[in-house]
């Protein structure tokens, strides 16, 4: 592809060198005048390009010369010579002992920077490995300099461990090359951290023999060594605890993770000393690179630029110093709440909590050990429950199904074992799929859940044959009771969950154009929540009619005397709530888009190699493979969203005043939420 600059080349850059090999064995033609006149010939800004050479080839092309893409160009734009360790030690451009206390923070704060940088998606060789002194921390003297290396390199080492096991990240999110470096595997986890305390007690020392006395006059050089000790040992205890916490996450036991959350409320009440302390430290100086990575003793932005593969490498930019403590300050409460996952026992309870650590759009790390905590290994849930049972447990929990039930006859049928049992099996994998999918990026889940109903699709279907079987054998045994829709309903109740959360997170990423909002809308509240609150109404339904034939076989075997009868919370109560409240929302949000749309308040587009059809249809194209709930076509909603057939026709004004009723509506449902949690407190606050 050639383009028409506006700034006119210099004559001499045209000229390639070719070498005297080529020269001889091919029959060379000069171009150059005939490639310059067809250029005359292009408008500015004009495009040429062959068949051969389209739009994927343009976007998949190197732009050459441009610092963000082209990584040789950084190079070019410096004069000092590159070192690596070894010759930086040997030209004594670095210092591996005898490092004063600001030169010691400066280094420790910038590789803090780089860590960061490196976790947000960055790679190893343009971040951590910047730093000359982690690659190889045995040539270091100093004890606290050649700790923190040895510490920084097995966090990296342990993160790069996890995000790897989890699998939960993307190119855009992480890059796992270790372009070669040895991560301190001839080191113990043990050693280095016993490097670290022995650093952090020799600092603590310092800190109390320089701290002031009651009455003494103090000696502004040595307020400043207490100071600076102190901010020294701060980052070194720091380093520490952020280590010991990740080790913590790579044992089985569910007490280590308790004992990761304790470390990481340790770590937390450090990080205002190290913010109070960052001007202590030596800052880096600014060269060509636009200040965009630090230059400072030990430090080398270009040693690994040829480490880097052929294909454009992202620009990247070491955050700044001010902006380090606030990231940490982030991570450990997403790591404390990652913590949290083990106090929650049902399964139900486990995917709203993924959910709602996933709006966070929290980093690829604590998403990571999230998943780690949940699944050891691939195979327990937190190393101790079978999945099986835990799905067991969510189907009791959700309908009650007689097949699961101690006092009902199918419960030792070998029969209705084999049926319930496989079907079980059947559902490990797409659940262990969904709780997987909730720890990629949001952009990435939305792709992922339409991938993933086809496998539920698998599942209902299955959950309907397994229903009628046992429903069958159920009558022969108990004829006043039945297995009707039980597991058909539960699997029905999470891919509406999927669908739902699938509509939704089009509007979070801004997928959706304003004029497509209407039928987003009237698709959620008259289809999706309308279905949700059946099937949630039906399991409520199912428990209490289980619960009934419970409390009759209980009293038979009583005396005659009246119980009083303990009123049951009902534990979808809440949930057909909320759905409401919801469904009411989107009612009058669709009802306000069609008003709008009246007053010629939307803007539409000129549809030319499109239409609304193709648009709605593309919207809803992964619902296909769904056959409870059937999915809704265009030209039926067309027909069921007409407003012509009500006579008369409502206009604008009426439709924003029953847009306001379905509004208020909403309000008065999340007003009387018993023990409303911070996503119904916001919805009734921030929107009326």
């Amino acid at each position: 592809m050639v383009m028409k600059s506006s700034v006119e080349e210099d004559e001499g850059g045209w000229g390639l060198g070719i070498p005297e090999k080529m020269r001889n064995n091919a029959n060379w033609v000069d171009i150059t005048q005939d490639f310059k006149g067809a250029c005359k010939e292009l408008k500015l800004g004009e495009l040429l390009h062959d068949k051969l050479f389209g739009l994927f080839e343009a976007m998949s092309a190197i732009e050459m010369m441009d610092p963000k893409m082209d990584a040789g160009m950084i190079g070019n734009q410096v004069n000092r010579k590159v070192l690596n360790f070894e010759q930086a030690v040997k030209d004594e451009a670095i210092r591996v002992k005898d490092l004063s206390l600001p030169e010691l923070i400066g280094i420790v704060d910038t590789c803090f920077c780089c860590l960061i940088t490196w976790l947000e998606g960055h790679s190893l060789a343009q971040t951590v490995f910047t730093c000359l002194y982690v690659h190889n921390p045995e040539l270091i003297q100093d004890p606290a300099l050649k700790a923190f290396a040895l510490g920084i390199l097995k966090v990296c080492d342990i993160a790069r461990e996890k995000v790897n096991k989890a699998a939960v990240f993307e190119e855009e999110d992480f890059q796992a090359m270790t372009y070669g470096f040895k991560m301190a595997n001839n080191v113990t986890d043990l050693r280095v951290t016993g490097m670290l305390k022995d650093v952090e007690d020799e600092l603590q020392r310092k800190v109390k023999s320089t701290r002031s006395r009651q009455g003494e006059q103090r000696d502004p050089e040595v307020e400043l060594d207490h100071q600076q000790c102190l901010a020294l040992f701060s980052r070194i205890k720091f380093t520490r605890l952020l280590l010991t916490a990740l080790i913590s996450f790579t044992k089985k036991e569910t007490s280590a993770v308790s004992e990761a959350q304790k470390l990481m409320s340790q770590a937390a009440d450090l990080l205002p000393a190290i913010h109070s302390t960052i001007q202590y430290g030596i800052q880096s100086q600014n060269d060509t690179t636009k200040g965009d990575h630090p230059i400072m003793m030990g430090f080398e932005p270009l040693v690994n630029q040829r480490l880097l593969p052929p294909t454009f490498p992202r620009y990247a930019k070491i955050i700044k110093r001010e902006e380090m403590v606030n990231y940490f300050s982030k991570l450990i409460e997403r790591i404390k709440t990652v913590c949290e996952v083990i106090n929650t026992t049902n399964l139900h309870s486990i995917l709203d909590f993924f959910c709602e650590f996933s709006e966070q759009s929290p980093c690829v790390l604590s998403r990571s050990l999230l998943q780690t905590t949940f699944l050891i290994d691939n195979k327990k849930v937190f190393g101790t429950h079978l999945m099986q049972d835990m799905i067991k447990d969510a189907l009791r929990y959700f309908v009650s199904p007689p097949v699961l039930s101690p006092k009902c006859s199918l419960y030792n049928n070998h029969q209705a074992k084999d049926y319930i049992d496989s079907f079980v099996t059947h559902c490990s994998r797409p659940f262990c799929s969904l709780i997987q999918i909730h720890g990629h990026n949001r952009a990435r889940q939305r792709d992922k859940l339409g991938h993933i109903l086809e496998e539920f699709a698998t599942l209902q279907d299955e959950a309907e044959k397994v229903d009628a079987a046992l429903h069958g054998l159920l009558m022969k045994l108990e004829p006043q009771r039945q297995h009707l829709a039980c597991l058909g309903t539960w699997v029905l109740y999470h891919n509406l969950r999927i669908m739902i959360q699938y509509l939704l997170s089009g509007f979070e990423l801004e997928l959706y154009s304003m004029h497509e909002y209407y039928y987003i809308y009237w698709y959620l509240s008259e289809f999706l929540y309308a279905w949700l609150m059946s099937t949630l109404s039906r399991a409520d339904s199912s428990q209490m009619a289980e619960e009934r034939i419970l409390e009759e076989q209980q009293q038979k075997g009583r005396s005659s005397k009246k119980s009083k009868k303990k009123k049951k919370a009902r534990p979808l109560g809440k949930e057909i709530t909320m759905s409401q409240a919801y469904q009411n929302m989107c009612a009058g949000m669709y009802k306000t888009m069609i008003a709008l749309d009246m007053d010629g308040k939307v803007r539409k587009p000129q549809f030319e190699l499109d239409s609304e059809q193709v648009r709605y249809e593309h919207r809803f194209a992964p619902f296909n493979s769904v056959v409870t709930p059937p999915p809704v076509h265009y030209i039926q909603f067309k027909e069921m969203s007409d407003l012509k057939k009500y006579s008369p026709p409502p206009r604008s004004a009426d439709l924003y005043m029953a847009a306001s009723k379905h509004f208020q509506q909403a309000k008065l449902i999340l007003e009387n939420v018993a023990s409303p949690d911070a996503e119904a407190r916001m919805m009734c606050f921030s929107q009326y």
